[in-house]
């Protein structure tokens, strides 16, 4: 029988003041016992003309991230490093200032980019990005700063994955804000080092749990495990690229890329570990199998996974009323399908599969809601594309 864990008050503490949640967690680990096999995607095939898209904006260089600012203007990031701020009109200004310097090689440079949820009045935004290191190497890291007329000012990094690694594969990121104000950054292996994935000393594989001035959540799992890293929330992640938080229940959920198969969609939870390398519905690019199979104790399975692939980038929850039946919608990126995609739930399970955008026959890297019910993608080119989604 899987045992479930009942949420705490942020900073809740047990015997002489020593957080429980990290006792909790390995009990229920050692009480997990195999699931599966998870939930496989159908594959089906997109639907062509189905919704209306329009060109808001072109000639973005690779973009990454993707924001839409309260007066409707948006920022995008360019993997390069560039920051830009697009017009309502689609007019692109001209790159923001004081963005950090980045390791642009291979998935590397500018990731992603959000909104403080005090951003009205603080003008806050966060970046997570690759960090140059010493001899070559780099890693995740997330900046904060302020956007004003004058670019950013009061910039700082706030998060630095460790270890650094050589090597241009893997970053992750995205950002997402929990509902308590906490941010998540998803984070990747760095593509060589994957057995990092499951060595909680190390920040590879990883998806973190940080307050916005990068502090510690006094709740996070491991704190006060001096085999750990007090920053994780959950573990044995391959490259997580797409996450956003269910608006109706404040869970974060994600998808990861898989190697040749095993993209997955989970919701990680304090403390649990989502198996990779160990346990994978993917092969090696060769042929190979990878790890020990699909299920172990005390590692979960995924809600759903795709094989084929899809290549997530990006995800929301779809909340507007502009398409008819979307609401509550999973809408996620989708590179090498060039795809939207788009899952219903029912119950923490997907009942249905739907894509979108194919026949533009472009990558498909982040997807934002607009105030307007209306659904903006951008498009992973060199002459990449901020696209508008309509209903036909």
């Amino acid at each position: 029988m899987r045992m479930r864990l009942i949420a705490r008050k942020p900073g809740t503490l047990g015997w002489r003041g020593v957080s429980i949640v990290p006792m909790l967690v390995m009990l229920a680990c050692r009480a997990a016992s195999p699931q599966g096999p998870a939930q496989r995607s159908p594959t089906p095939a997109a639907q062509r003309g189905a919704v209306g898209v329009e060109v808001v904006a072109q000639g973005l260089e690779h973009p990454w991230g993707l924001a839409i600012l309260p007066d409707g203007r948006f920022l995008v990031t360019e993997r390069p490093g560039r920051l830009r701020i697009v017009g309502r009109d689609g007019q692109l200004g001209s790159p923001v200032s004081g963005v950090p310097e980045v390791f642009a090689r291979g998935q590397g440079g500018l990731l992603d980019v959000a909104l403080d949820p005090g951003f009205a009045t603080n003008q806050l935004i966060y970046l997570s990005f690759a960090e140059p290191g010493p001899a070559g190497t780099a890693g995740t890291a997330v900046a904060k700063g302020r956007l004003g007329q004058a670019g950013l000012t009061d910039v700082r990094v706030i998060y630095r994955q460790e270890p650094k690694m050589p090597g241009g594969g893997h970053y992750g990121s995205r950002l997402v804000f929990s509902n308590d104000g906490l941010l998540f950054v998803t984070q990747g292996d760095r593509m060589n080092f994957r057995e990092q994935a499951q060595v909680l000393s190390s920040g590879l594989g990883k998806v973190v749990r940080i307050t916005p001035d990068g502090s510690i959540p006094t709740d996070n799992p491991f704190l006060g495990r001096s085999d750990a890293r007090p920053e994780i929330w959950s573990y044995g992640h391959r490259n997580v690229q797409a996450a956003a938080l269910d608006p109706a229940t404040g869970r974060l959920w994600t998808v990861e890329h898989g190697a040749a198969g095993g993209d997955e969609l989970n919701h990680p939870e304090a403390g649990r570990n989502y198996g990779w390398p160990v346990i994978t519905y993917g092969r090696n690019y060769d042929g190979r199998s990878i790890g020990e199979g699909t299920a172990k104790e005390g590692m979960e399975q995924p809600v759903y996974y795709w094989d084929p692939i899809i290549a997530p980038s990006g995800m929301v929850f779809y909340t507007g009323d502009a398409f008819a039946g979307w609401k509550g919608s999973i809408l996620i990126g989708g590179l090498a399908s060039n795809a939207l995609v788009r899952l219903t739930l029912e119950n923490g399970r997907v009942t249905s599969e739907e894509r979108y955008l194919g026949e533009l026959g472009e990558r498909i890297r982040d997807v934002q809601q607009g105030a307007d019910g209306l659904v903006y993608v951008i498009t992973d080119e060199s002459n990449g594309r901020l696209l508008r989604i309509r209903p036909r």
